[in-house]
């Protein structure tokens, strides 16, 4: 039911997947952090000049989603974790979180190689393990941007074995995340604007 409290715009312009009640959650237990994810969604639109202009260590559809909820208080965060057995302490490191605010993980994956949804979903796992987190969620593209990538003269910047929805699919499917709740958000071609 909460994936149809989201607004009309977030249902046309976003293909939406959830395991274990993610919306639920988020929409009921974290209104706030659930605003500021429908918020930031809303106002995005994909650029012309995002796909025109080459990446370097972040692209610039990451940095427009992970700026937009930095300037709402959420944070790239790393998390200290360890194993104590019998006084003997492991450390059992995790990955960054790309933005984490109030027990919610937010990752980008525009165009990295597909590996990174594993990386990303076993990270979820873990902490949600370790109750860090109650929901994660995963901002990628739908597989049809592909045709605008072809069309600007992209298309090989943007190969099937980087991040697109249908990479991530199986692997959560498959369990990638364990109990975590995660919701996905796919980016769809209508968010595509020629005028920036």
């Amino acid at each position: 039911m909460p994936l149809d409290a989201l607004p009309q715009f977030i249902h046309q312009h976003y293909e939406l997947h959830e395991w274990r009640h993610a919306s639920a959650i988020l929409e009921r237990d974290f209104p706030g952090e659930w605003e500021d994810i429908v918020d930031v969604l809303s106002r995005f639109r994909l650029c012309q000049s995002y796909i025109t202009t080459p990446g370097g260590r972040k692209s610039a559809v990451s940095n427009w989603i992970d700026s937009s909820l930095f300037d709402k208080g959420w944070r790239e965060t790393d998390f200290k974790t360890a194993v104590v057995v019998d006084d003997r302490k492991t450390d059992s490191p995790t990955h960054s979180v790309d933005c984490f605010k109030n027990k919610i993980a937010v990752e980008i994956e525009w165009n990295n190689k597909d590996p990174f949804y594993d990386r990303d979903l076993n990270n979820f796992r873990l902490l949600f393990e370790l109750r860090v987190i109650s929901v994660g969620v995963i901002i990628t593209r739908c597989d049809h941007l592909q045709k605008i990538f072809d069309s600007l003269g992209r298309g090989k910047s943007y190969g099937s074995s980087t991040t697109h929805m249908s990479k991530l699919l199986p692997k959560i499917e498959g369990g990638g995340g364990g109990g975590c709740p995660v919701l996905v958000f796919g980016i769809k071609e209508s968010l595509y604007d020629t005028n920036c």
